[in-house]
């Protein structure tokens, strides 16, 4: 089994989020998974989940506070949906990645025989007990600082590209409800080499184009695209 002691083994992630526990159980309890407690419970820390749960709560806070805040005004369902985007398992484990999470882990034998490092839950959940364990050590301000560093990228990429919105679904949802069919997207034009890309991508509905967007990837295109093409479908 691997056990990560406080010490040095854990600075270097102490220094990626730019803090350093005074209770460095907690940090231990934070990076110790199910796995390795149920192995070894006369040896190890408590496992994570009570931290994770307390996490959960405070990332979403700290993520709907900062969106609520935002000189945009979103609506309840906006700021639902980008809530919901921003602490998605995927989004979270993007960011335990960032900071090499999985290194620090404590896993047992039948989970890190499995790949448990690299699996998106255990790494999501890891960084909402970390959280979790900020939150106690360090106080809400400090912990506010460091998750907005951390989902800062996201967020602005989030609002950037729309990803967080389906607006894809809507439309289609939208165009069999009024005319009973499907729209169409196609891509119309390629620019740039092939690392820097840009797509341009038009939406149709029965031959008539709602909507055109660009993007660096088609979905992001297609997307923009669809919410256009909603916009142009409310006027009419």
């Amino acid at each position: 089994m691997s056990r990560v002691k406080p010490g040095l083994a854990t600075d270097e992630l102490e220094k990626s989020l730019g803090y350093f526990f005074a209770d460095k159980g907690l940090l231990t309890e934070a990076l110790t998974h199910k796995s390795f407690y149920h192995e070894a419970k006369d040896k190890a820390f408590p496992h994570n989940e009570r931290l994770e749960f307390l996490g959960d709560s405070v990332v979403g806070l700290i993520i709907v506070e900062y969106l609520f805040l935002m000189k945009e005004n979103y609506s309840e369902s906006v700021l639902a949906k980008m809530k919901s985007y921003l602490v998605s398992e995927p989004v979270l484990a993007d960011i335990a990645g960032v900071i090499s999470l999985a290194r620090h882990l404590s896993l047992g034998k039948g989970e890190e025989s499995t790949g448990g490092r690299g699996k998106k839950s255990i790494l999501s959940n890891t960084l909402e007990a970390l959280i979790g364990a900020l939150y106690l050590d360090g106080g809400f301000e400090k912990t506010r600082e460091i998750v907005l560093r951390l989902f800062k990228n996201k967020i602005e990429g989030a609002i950037l590209s729309g990803e967080f919105y389906d607006h894809k679904t809507e439309l289609q949802e939208k165009t069999q409800l009024l005319y009973g069919t499907l729209p169409e997207y196609r891509v119309i034009k390629q620019q740039g080499e092939e690392h820097k890309r840009v797509f341009t991508v038009a939406v149709f509905l029965e031959g008539r184009e709602l909507g055109t967007a660009t993007g660096r990837r088609k979905k992001e295109a297609e997307t923009r695209a669809a919410e256009k093409a909603l916009e142009k479908l409310a006027q009419e």
